[in-house]
């Protein structure tokens, strides 16, 4: 085995994939027994691990058709440029993370030019929910899948995908952060039920649910009795929440920061969520939920491509749909109360789903204490021979 400096260089395009990087990074140079050398593109937070960035993350960090379309040229000379500064100077091992629209045609490129370069994507796109023919493709440019949800492996399998390996979710290193304690554990059970209500951090999101989760409010009320309503809120979105929040029957309790929030998941009864990545989190911290969710009409469009059988992440997990999700035309304010009744009021539907979610640590731990940043740091060691 070479005993030169591992040259790693790693392109990351968004803000998730840059805290994946950085970590990364770090666990890299723990496991690396000789010298380390990391370049490529990233954000604030690989810069702080010393990536000196080929040009700032925020050029290509783009979410939405019209945004992308607006800066399609400088999206495409980005991607030319990432690939040329690695076909002049190979690394050792390429690491794409995330972002797979601009990533993967790095990856592509890169791979055309240097067919013996080993090529590793942290992070799977979700080519089990819809366009299972890109998991087949990636094998022309991807020699190692780094997955962040335990399914993922089988789910490649099927698909004839490249290699993929379970390397865990960033979350399950922040179980202390949601799990807790005797007293949280009381409060709970006190009255008035604490319900934490997330509406989505998406402008979209809460223009469509808000009005709708606080009709679900005041029919809840209606059954129940008195609840402590907590809305966490994204900074840049509070002013909208707290403007549509005032129309409210029941008036919630805004809180700004994850802090704040995982606070309230400590001490909740159930919560009525939106989808994303905050069932997940929900989900860890053991609160049963209702989760409801609405797109536009275009968009609503795109559902009959859509092959996973939930679009609620514990769900999936879970091989069970665990978790009642209302999409669309049956989210309504009367649906989501029906199901979040029950939840608040105990009974067998909110045991099922407590015993449901205990089992979550079995299917996302990692054995010995290991993180997903150390195991992902060993996977890109192997493929490039170290």
């Amino acid at each position: 085995m070479s005993s030169a400096p591992l040259d790693v260089f790693l392109v990351a395009g968004e803000p998730s994939g840059d805290q994946l990087g950085f970590k990364l990074m770090r666990a890299l140079r723990e496991a690396s027994s000789g010298g380390l050398n990391l370049r490529g593109v990233g954000g604030e937070a690989m810069s702080g691990e010393g990536l000196s960035s080929l040009f700032p993350m925020s050029d290509i960090a783009v979410m939405g058709l019209l945004p992308v379309i607006r800066r399609l040229p400088l999206l495409l000379a980005r991607i030319k440029q990432t690939a040329d500064a690695i076909i002049a100077d190979p690394p050792d091992v390429l690491v794409i993370i995330d972002s797979p629209d601009f990533t993967h045609r790095v990856a592509r490129r890169v791979r055309a030019a240097l067919p013996q370069l080993p090529i590793v994507d942290y992070v799977s796109p979700s080519v089990w929910a819809w366009r299972p023919g890109r998991a087949p493709a990636m094998r022309a440019y991807v020699d190692e899948v780094l997955a962040l949800l335990p399914f993922e492996p089988a789910a490649h399998v099927r698909l004839g995908g490249p290699a993929c390996t379970y390397v865990g979710h960033p979350l399950i290193e922040r179980l202390a952060e949601f799990r807790p304690n005797a007293e949280e554990l009381r409060a709970r059970e006190s009255s008035p039920p604490l319900l934490v209500v997330l509406p989505g951090s998406r402008r979209s999101e809460i223009e469509r649910l808000m009005d709708m989760f606080g009709q679900a409010m005041a029919q809840t009320v209606a059954h129940t009795g008195p609840l402590d309503v907590v809305l966490p809120a994204v900074s840049h979105l509070a002013p909208l929440i707290a403007e549509k929040a005032r129309s409210w029957e029941v008036q919630p309790r805004i809180v700004l920061g994850e802090a704040e929030k995982y606070a309230a998941f400590r001490r909740a009864r159930a919560a009525l969520a939106a989808s994303g990545t905050v069932t997940l989190e929900l989900a860890l911290a053991q609160v049963p939920m209702v989760v409801g969710y609405r797109v536009s009409r275009i968009e609503a469009l795109a559902r009959f491509l859509v092959t996973a059988s939930s679009i609620v992440l514990p769900n999936l997990i879970l091989g069970e749909n665990a978790i009642p999700e209302l999409v669309q035309e049956d989210c309504t304010a009367l649906a989501l109360s029906d199901a979040l009744i029950p939840l608040l009021t105990g009974g067998p539907q909110r045991d099922a789903q407590t015993l449901a979610l205990s089992r979550l640590d079995d299917l996302m731990l990692l054995p010995d204490g290991d993180t997903p940043s150390a195991r992902a740091a060993r996977a890109v060691l192997g493929r490039a021979g170290r």
